[in-house]
């Protein structure tokens, strides 16, 4: 090939790019995102980097034109993330909710059940949470479903 041949060649590469990169953006910009964030620790700070992860996941998906699907799923000492009587951060629950309202809070009820026992008393859970069987099995469910796996 002589120099020009090459040029030439380059030439339509360089050209063809344009199109194949709107093409693939089109695509990318459909993409959904799935994430399923794991809370076990009875810990503010873990509590928070998980609403944290989610608003900064979401905020960079949506800066590119893509959806984010977002569950926190919380168990163990982790479940008082969810208790309206004893969360630390029910309030910023309720603030990232108005920023990802798509973001889903489940509560396992294994848990539940077994502080309500040792309690003697029920365990409120927020509004924002629905009771799953078992956090767990929620976890395995949506790993099964395509989501991927996070814990802060």
């Amino acid at each position: 090939m002589d120099r020009r041949e090459i040029f030439s060649a380059m030439a339509a590469t360089l050209l063809a790019a344009p199109v194949a990169s709107r093409s693939a953006a089109a695509e990318e910009a459909k993409k959904t995102h799935r994430l399923a964030i794991h809370v076990d620790q009875n810990d503010a700070d873990v509590m928070r980097l998980a609403l944290n992860n989610t608003r900064n996941a979401f905020e960079l998906y949506q800066e590119l034109g893509h959806e984010l699907a977002v569950e926190i799923v919380c168990y163990s000492q982790g479940l008082h993330m969810l208790r309206d009587d004893t969360s630390p951060v029910k309030n910023e629950i309720r603030a990232l909710r108005k920023i990802v309202p798509q973001v889903a809070f489940g509560a396992c009820n294994n848990t539940k059940t077994n502080m309500e026992k040792r309690e003697g008393k029920p365990v409120p859970i927020i509004a924002e949470a629905t009771i799953v069987p078992a956090g767990i099995v929620r976890l395995v469910e949506l790993q099964e479903a395509g989501y991927h796996y996070v814990k802060p």
